[in-house]
């Protein structure tokens, strides 16, 4: 003869009833997921990786071969984070691939509502377009597509260029606000001259009556490396270095002192040789490129502690409250891009520099 169900077990049967009950009504119960929702910590399901360009590149010449750069609107290679598989998205809020332009190639024309980084990874010569006006792109230069403007690329020299796209793709999505719109043309009508962003806005000045073109966005859409580099090499050479970053300086706006994008905050920074950097955390999930030198990334997250040695143009991605560690023998420059002003617009932002 069974025995009667204990106080316990009835109130565990009264409780799944209770759910099975109101679940036509859509509703659930908040005590059964709060510590999921609201945890003690940050805790990414993505996970630190390292994508080294040694083994990319051969991957990105292939799809060089075999699709043209106008069937597939943009040839890239997306870095995609092990820990979102489907998700084409290297932290929950950023996107990040690697794209390739060939030469007598031409990305069409198009524009979107998602802010969109470039940093030239391989190759000088090639172009990007926003908004009527060319620039040429070198390795490092930093180059930005504000949201809702027209762009496209083109390769009017003989080596082929790689650089870095970063977007705030997940961002748009996660508040369902993407809309996007192919050009008439495949190249859009070039009507202001290059350098015509940077001789208004370039040089700690700003025209009188005007505003930025671009909204909230920056209104110089591209950002050389040699005048960075140089910014770098000034503050090495009369700064003290600072034990956690070394040498770090964020990009831009000239107009309001914020970041270049409303999403989407650029980094560069210097480690000098034999740099031995102590360990800091922050909310907001760094994407980053490796310009010059070589050094180690030391990432500590909640399964443990990862080592990547870098190189010249590998890529690698620190999620949200890991731990990171940047050592560096000969020295190096990095790029790197997170998405702290949404975090700093929501008032979430943190970050905890460990002695």
């Amino acid at each position: 003869m069974n025995a009667p169900p204990s106080e316990a077990e009835s109130l565990a049967h009264e409780r799944q009833q209770l759910y099975r009950d109101m679940s036509p009504l859509h509703l659930t119960p908040l005590w059964e997921v709060l510590h999921a929702l609201v945890p003690p910590q940050p805790n990414s399901p993505c996970v630190s990786t390292l994508w080294r360009y040694e083994q990319v590149r051969p991957f990105l010449q292939r799809a060089g071969e075999l699709i043209s750069a106008e069937e597939a609107v943009r040839r890239v290679l997306i870095l995609e984070n092990p820990g979102l598989p489907g998700k084409s998205a290297i932290t929950q809020s950023l996107y990040a691939g690697l794209q390739l332009i060939l030469p007598g190639e031409v990305a069409p024309s198009h524009r979107h509502t998602q802010s969109a980084l470039r940093f030239i990874v391989e190759g000088t010569g090639a172009y990007t377009a926003v908004d009527g006006e060319r620039t040429l792109m070198h390795p490092g230069d930093f180059i930005i597509t504000p949201s809702w403007t027209w762009h496209d690329h083109g390769n009017e020299v003989n080596e082929p260029v790689v650089w870095l796209d970063g977007l705030d793709i997940p961002m748009v999505s996660f508040f369902d606000a993407g809309f996007a719109e192919n050009g008439a043309a495949i190249s859009q009508p070039v009507t202001r001259n290059e350098g015509s962003s940077y001789a208004n806005f370039g040089h700690n000045m700003a025209p009188v009556r005007s505003s930025s073109p671009f909204g909230q966005s920056s209104p110089i859409f591209n950002y050389p490396y040699a005048r960075s580099r140089e910014a770098l090499h000034q503050l090495e050479a009369h700064s003290p270095v600072d034990p956690w970053d070394g040498f770090k300086l964020r990009y831009i706006n000239p107009l309001s002192g914020g970041a270049p994008m409303p999403t989407i905050q650029p980094f560069l920074q210097r480690l000098p040789s034999g740099f031995e950097g102590k360990a800091w955390r922050q909310t907001d999930g760094a994407v980053y490129s490796v310009v010059e030198g070589s050094g180690t990334a030391e990432v500590t997250g909640t399964t443990g502690t990862v080592r990547f040695h870098f190189n010249p143009r590998d890529h690698f991605v620190v999620p949200s409250w890991q731990t990171l560690r940047l050592h560096s023998a000969q020295g190096c420059v990095l790029f790197s891009f997170s998405d702290r002003p949404a975090h700093q617009a929501l008032g979430i932002h943190r970050e905890e520099r460990i002695s």
